[in-house]
């Protein structure tokens, strides 16, 4: 036989779901308000009621000794059951409703009370203070028990005092009407308790609509879960409130952005600055997989709002992967250029094996020469102009794969470029996109040409690119800078339209510019100027000449 199960044991505590805990809380704060409330209340209405107990005793008191058969009947008749004072204040105790009305004299002698035999007899409380001529309220205990009590001084017809009146109002009614007053309070109490139960129920289901009905320690476990989720994924992730304000930054953020933590409560415009990034955060750009430059970096952004009305921004690094694409491209161009000049190579040594073997010895020298001389020609006509060693390889290449795709890819006998370039592999960048792209205009037009001039003035370098494809229109000029714009299909391993915004930001960081205007004849001509490009030139060694003005004598 299987054992018998252990009694599963019942576990009391706190609700896990929030809606729950928050629903319990509020009903208890409620309640403990309620109960509060209605303890604050009972404490000062008690009081209160003492207060109009004690007065009352003394109104009655005053109306006493007003009364002139009072004072007459103390004066001239002795205390006894039958007297007039005993009359006159039983009357005006049975019309009050008070407990008992004693009138007494200087010797502190009853002349009335509401228990016959205690006429005569000496008081139980101390008068001095009412026969001092002194009001007195106040809640004492005596022959008859606690009662409410107020004392006040009984006068003759010239102001003398003769004696005292003491007027008592049973305590127990006082209590009676507190404990009358409390079923209402408790009414009150409890509809204000329901009230509350009722607005607590409703701000709980309200969180729970918001929390999705989870738990306190599910919806810690999430937050622990976001925050290392946003720290350790590689991707930059920007939020945004309602207002369009930043309100979190991942560290890929940080780290892509360019920004710290100060950003946080600040609009994209206010902590990025007016550009592309800033539009693309604010949605005043639209799309999927958005192309924005930040500083070197090249980022694709994507946007989705929330249902707070606020958006989350992703941004992801394409830098790397837009180099490698480039340089991909370029490997590419390099191994067309060289299909075709594996076949015309063929061509050639086909050409010279027939040379050879017609004996046309002569002929075959020649033909090699001229062969062998075209490109030792070009070489060096880029290297006499051009002394930097990166761009003048560069232009060697891009003559080559020109030359493959039949454009004449010319540079300008103005070109003038020492060795002496302060960023030559920013200067690479801007050359060989705004070289590729002229080549990419032109390619398959007649007569197709690219002409590269490349000069300095001082420490000034002027690049101009000039083609004769059909030019750009003038309201694009500066549209054609902006990232992600292009006008070609982009390839599949990545997106065009950077090429040229980051010929523009590396102008920029170096204090230049970039432009675009129509070349002579047609075409485009994009011009880039650096300032402060290259290095002061070296100061030529001074040349000092001593001349031996010795004449040795020969010897004889």
């Amino acid at each position: 036989m299987s054992p018998t199960p252990p009694a599963r044991r019942l576990r009391l505590g706190l609700p896990k779901r929030v809606f729950s805990q928050v629903l319990l809380m509020q009903v208890a704060i409620a309640a403990g308000v309620a109960v509060l409330a209605t303890g604050l209340f009972l404490a000062p209405l008690s009081k209160q009621l003492d207060q109009e107990a004690m007065r009352r005793a003394l109104a009655i008191a005053e109306t006493t000794a007003q009364d002139r058969h009072i004072a007459e009947g103390v004066l001239h008749t002795p205390p006894t059951r039958n007297g007039p004072v005993q009359k006159e204040a039983e009357r005006i105790r049975r019309a009050t409703h008070a407990e008992y009305i004693v009138v007494l004299d200087r010797n502190k002698v009853r002349w009335s009370h509401p228990t016959a035999s205690e006429i005569g007899n000496i008081v139980s409380t101390d008068p001095r203070d009412a026969l001092a001529g002194k009001e007195v309220m106040e809640i004492d205990n005596g022959t008859l028990g606690r009662s409410a009590r107020g004392k006040v001084p009984l006068r003759d017809g010239h102001g003398k005092i003769i004696g005292a009146v003491s007027v008592g109002i049973k305590y127990d009614s006082v209590r009676a009407d507190l404990i009358g007053a409390i079923p209402g309070l408790l009414a009150y109490a409890g509809g204000a308790l329901a009230v509350g139960a009722l607005a607590a129920w409703l701000i709980s289901r309200r969180v729970q609509r918001q929390t999705r009905d989870l738990a306190f320690s599910d919806i810690s476990a999430l937050l622990a879960e976001r925050e290392a989720m946003l720290h350790g994924i590689r991707e930059g992730v920007v939020a945004l409130d309602r207002a369009g304000r930043i309100r979190l930054l991942n560290d890929e953020a940080h780290r892509l952005l360019g920004i710290d933590a100060e950003a946080v409560g600040r609009s994209p415009d206010e902590a990025l600055g007016e550009g592309r990034t800033a539009d693309i955060l604010a949605g005043r750009v639209a799309g999927t997989d958005l192309l924005t430059v930040r500083g070197q970096r090249v980022l694709v952004a994507n946007r989705m709002p929330t249902d707070d009305g606020g958006a989350v921004a992703t941004l992801r690094d394409r830098t790397e992967l837009e180099q490698l694409g480039r340089e991909l491209d370029s490997t590419r161009g390099l191994i067309d250029a060289l299909r075709a000049q594996d076949h015309e190579h063929a061509n050639r040594m086909h050409t010279l094996l027939g040379l050879l073997e017609l004996e046309m010895y002569d002929d075959a020298v020649e033909f090699v020469g001229e062969v062998v001389g075209d490109h030792r020609v070009t070489a060096e006509q880029v290297t006499e102009k051009i002394q930097d060693p990166l761009i003048a390889a560069l232009l060697v290449g891009k003559a080559t794969v020109a030359a493959e795709r039949g454009v004449a890819l010319w540079v300008s006998d103005r070109t003038r470029l020492p060795d002496r370039l302060i960023d030559p592999r920013g200067l690479v960048t801007i050359v060989g996109n705004l070289v590729d792209n002229a080549l990419d205009a032109v390619a398959g037009t007649l007569h197709a040409r690219v002409e590269v001039e490349l000069r300095t003035e001082g420490r000034t370098a002027v690049l101009r690119v000039r083609d004769t494809g059909p030019g750009i229109p003038a309201e694009q000029h500066e549209l054609i800078f902006t990232d992600g714009w292009s006008t070609k299909e982009p390839p599949a391993h990545r997106k065009r339209g950077i090429g040229l915004s980051m010929v523009r930001r590396l102008a920029q960081r170096q204090g230049g510019s970039a432009t675009v205007g129509e070349a002579d004849g047609g075409g485009a001509e994009f011009t880039v100027v650096l300032p402060e490009a290259l290095t002061e030139p070296a100061p030529e060694p001074a040349l000092t000449a001593t001349a031996d003005t010795t004449v040795k004598e020969e010897p004889r």
